[in-house]
């Protein structure tokens, strides 16, 4: 901790300084070489924040029984991730794109180029919310390395004020998020390879725990049976032929009957249903 006058600042360890120097004269081995290393760590810092991820997915879980849903909050690096999980998981598992949403600060035009501003907003995220109706069915998770950012912090201030299930992903031990979620998870990788740039390590770590939350909820949803994605959309070729195969080992079935069964009843799961239930009228 340094002080200037009567202000104090703690550097966060996502703004700590690099463990290594003069990156711009190492050659590209040694540069990849020391990133893999580094990445290496992110497996360890998510382990041990299983605890805390476990449990905010059992209390999510029982809110969306209930027909609740999960909103993402957060900024540049940490909103894109939010974002981009919620977005995969319809075509992932044939859900609405309305259970998971992904708010960033600066709307839709910041997942391509920052936005001046639009972290800077306490109230803005809670606005946001409110025009999609959100209710003590709903979960919050804010999403934010550094565990400061005012679109975030305020967002789930907000949010916990009025009842709702709030949870945080950060890489900052007591972090003002974290202080502000009911729920946080702080994993905690350490200062990154170029210092500062949370996009590296941070940014893998959160997208591990996004994977690890929703996958999990998807599964304890039935929306997998055995390890297959059986609600998946059949959005192209390739997912066709995927569905198709699904069925045909499923069912004992060849090809073109697997294909056609697919293609009439729309996803792998209504396919063998319906398969198996003229099957037993028989």
């Amino acid at each position: 901790m340094s002080e200037s006058g009567n202000e104090k600042f703690t550097l966060s360890i996502t703004e700590s300084s690099s463990e290594f120097e003069n990156l711009e004269k190492m050659p590209v081995s040694e540069l990849v070489t020391a990133i893999n290393q580094e990445d290496a760590k992110v497996h360890q810092a998510v382990r041990d924040a299983l605890p805390q991820i476990e449990t905010l997915v059992e209390l999510i879980l029982t809110r969306m029984c209930q027909g609740g849903r999960i909103f993402y909050l957060g900024a540049g690096t940490s909103g894109r991730l939010g974002v981009l999980d919620a977005s995969e998981l319809p075509p992932t598992f044939g859900v609405p794109d309305t259970l998971v949403i992904g708010l960033i600060a600066g709307g839709d035009v910041a997942l391509r180029k920052a936005v001046e501003h639009a972290e800077d907003d306490p109230e803005k995220a809670w606005e946001e919310l409110k025009e999609r109706n959100i209710n003590e069915l709903d979960t919050v998770i804010g999403i934010a390395a550094s565990g400061s950012t005012p679109y975030v912090v305020g967002g789930l201030k907000r949010a916990r004020e009025n009842g709702i299930l709030t949870g945080c992903i950060t890489c900052n031990p007591g972090s003002i998020v974290a202080l502000e979620a009911e729920h946080p998870i702080e994993v905690i990788v350490g200062p990154e390879f170029v210092t500062g740039s949370t996009r590296l390590k941070a940014g893998t770590a959160q997208k591990m725990v996004l994977n690890m939350i929703t996958t999990t909820i998807m599964i304890k949803m039935g929306r997998v049976k055995g390890n297959r994605m059986v609600n998946m959309q059949l959005t192209n070729k390739k997912l066709v032929k995927r569905g198709t195969r699904m069925i045909m080992e499923e069912l004992q079935l060849d090809e073109n009957t697997a294909h056609e069964l697919l293609l009439q009843y729309g996803s792998v799961k209504k396919a063998i249903e319906a398969y198996n239930d003229n099957f037993q009228e028989k």
